[in-house]
């Protein structure tokens, strides 16, 4: 059984109209902190928190309260971490297909670049020059297995150098300039096993080693990204970060054993910091008899698009109604004109009753961050549930005069 962190008690204390992102302060504030404590044995570990998972200033502050570093894809988020008080390699930036102007501006604020391409060693040098400290996102190939299961295929991805290729990369950046260098890869997505990160941290402390001994240049720090998952579905095992940080260490004193190359580790987790700790709360509109039950929503994939993208599965409460028997079996929709406009297929629930609340777990990274305004329908607010349990209004919902915004040039008022 999942539990939310509000109650239907909490929720009528909150004045906003539903549908609104609602997070968990204190458990943001207490999952970076398992995250810090987990990789303490590193005098170099930095968390580095993925921006594009909920973009939000006010949460973006927390964790840098608690010691995390931002990691960015874009301008706009790179502005938006500055604006923050993120500044220098407090900001790491990994992008991929990189516009001249998003290196233009990481340079001007002195954040970490990580390449993703051979071809953007010449294309940086030609903007900006190539910085003293670099890094340089790498992709094995083949298929990333653990135990002999296939976590994911880094070949048909779109991002990294080869292996070939960070070696050359590595002799040309330096010839270029570059003193210190950084290793990265991302090679399985929202994993469930504590032996992700050991064994991704294999494989980056070998290359590390090798890419010395090939080249003669020094890793400084190994980026371990993201891809530790959470428990979508109630009877799911959550990973163990303290775990995973004791095995992570393992592999890494075992990889540097008698040798004087001991790099700093970073991760860079969005979905696991924030995931857990933010829900959609949605109000119940309307209920719908035909060959199935559906219960319609004032939220839709506008507010939560992953289930109607991948068929992600996100738990649903209905507040107040927690210990009532789930005997009712629906789908629940938003209004949007596209039949996968669903959050839930056939789901059991409780008895549903218009203007029930219903609280959709875990959106807390990936969740309001994916939003679109398809059908014209307008983004949500978000809403941070403070530590002393008061609400803070942290990005109002869009209104139509937002939408229209970017149509000023038309000439046409629209009232």
């Amino acid at each position: 059984m999942k539990k939310p962190f509000i109650t239907l008690e909490g929720l009528k204390k909150i004045p906003h109209p539903t549908p609104y992102h609602l997070y968990d302060e204190a458990g943001i504030r207490r999952n970076a902190r398992a995250v810090n404590a987990a990789f303490a044995w590193n005098s170099g570990f930095k968390e580095y928190f993925a921006v594009k998972a909920t973009p939000n200033p006010v949460l973006l502050k927390i964790l840098r309260e608690e010691g995390c570093g931002a990691d960015c894809s874009s301008l706009t988020e790179l502005m938006m971490a500055r604006a923050c008080g993120f500044s220098g390699e407090e900001i790491m930036f990994s992008s991929n297909a990189t516009p001249r102007d998003e290196y233009e501006y990481a340079a001007k604020i002195g954040a970490l670049i990580n390449l993703d391409d051979f071809s953007h060693i010449e294309f940086l040098r030609e903007i900006c020059g190539i910085p003293e400290t670099i890094c340089c996102r790498f992709n094995p190939g083949g298929d990333f297995a653990i135990k002999n299961r296939i976590m994911d295929t880094p070949a048909e991805a779109k991002y990294g150098f080869t292996k070939a290729q960070l070696r050359d990369g590595f002799i040309k950046l330096r010839e270029l300039g570059a003193k210190k260098f950084g290793l990265h890869a991302f090679l399985a997505s929202n994993t469930l096993t504590n032996d992700y990160y050991p064994e991704l941290a294999r494989v980056l402390f070998e290359t590390a080693l090798w890419l010395r001994g090939e080249t003669g240049a020094e890793v400084s720090f190994v980026n371990l990204s993201g891809g530790i998952g959470i428990p979508y579905k109630p009877d799911e095992e959550p990973n163990d970060i303290a775990e995973i940080g004791r095995r992570v260490a393992a592999v890494y004193n075992e990889t540097f054993s008698g040798s004087d190359t001991r790099p700093a580790v970073y991760s860079e987790l969005g979905r696991f910091m924030t995931g857990p700790y933010g829900c959609l709360v949605a109000t119940v509109l309307h209920k719908k008899e035909i060959y199935k039950n559906y219960v319609g929503l004032d939220a839709s994939a506008v507010n939560l698009m992953r289930p109607a993208m991948y068929g992600a599965y996100h738990h649903i409460t209905v507040a107040g109604k927690e210990d009532a028997p789930e005997d009712f079996i629906c789908d629940v929709t938003g209004s949007l004109c596209e039949n996968n406009d669903k959050f839930a297929i056939d789901r059991r629930l409780p008895k549903i009753d218009i203007g029930d609340k219903l609280i959709i777990h875990d959106s807390g990274a990936h969740g309001f961050s994916m939003g679109y305004n398809y059908n014209g329908k307008l983004k949500s607010a978000e809403i941070l549930l403070k530590e002393d349990g008061s609400t803070e209004l942290i990005r109002r919902a869009e209104t139509p005069a937002d939408y229209f915004a970017t149509l000023d040039v038309t000439g046409i008022k629209f009232e």
